[in-house]
């Protein structure tokens, strides 16, 4: 017997059929489910307004790959001083990707509730700037330095 389906849609209109166990992994589908009683209906869809179908099919890969984790796995490992590196390498692979993806798979993950895959981005980011100054930090996520024209505006002001 086939598991029971649910129909997502991405921001920009794409469908995607998934397996309803899977899909609860992200919180944010599990209530929708629930309080919309339409778990049942594989013709209902359910939209994600804030997620685009490029980003959608990376979490829905990452959401598979997951699935049959154990209720701990599934959550992902609690932070913890002793575990930033703790990424295992599947999902290290999964999580190489530019920036912009990065913090588009973080907002969506966090929209969707999707702890696991916060917490491995979140590591990933902290992994990122593990050991650089602040000026490498800077650097490496293009934040300007203002800094140094509001040191000369303050002291044009005086």
């Amino acid at each position: 017997m086939d598991a029971p389906t649910i129909k997502l849609e991405s921001s920009d209109g794409m469908i995607f059929s998934t397996e309803v166990r899977a899909a609860k992994l992200s919180e944010t589908i599990k209530t929708m489910l629930e309080v919309s009683a339409v778990e049942n209906d594989e013709n209902a869809i359910v939209p994600l307004p804030k997620v685009n179908a490029f980003i959608l099919s990376k979490i829905l890969t990452w959401i598979y790959h997951h699935k049959d984790d154990d209720a701990h796995g599934a959550e992902g490992v609690e932070l913890s001083p002793q575990s930033p590196h703790d990424i295992s390498a599947w999902d290290a692979n999964f999580i190489n990707v530019d920036q912009p993806t990065l913090f588009e798979i973080i907002l969506a993950a966090n929209y969707l509730e999707i702890k696991g895959l916060v917490d491995l981005c979140c590591k990933t980011v902290a992994n990122m700037i593990r050991g650089k100054t602040p000026e490498e930090i800077r650097h490496t996520f293009n934040i300007p330095d203002e800094i140094p024209s509001r040191t000369a505006q303050l002291g044009e002001d005086l």
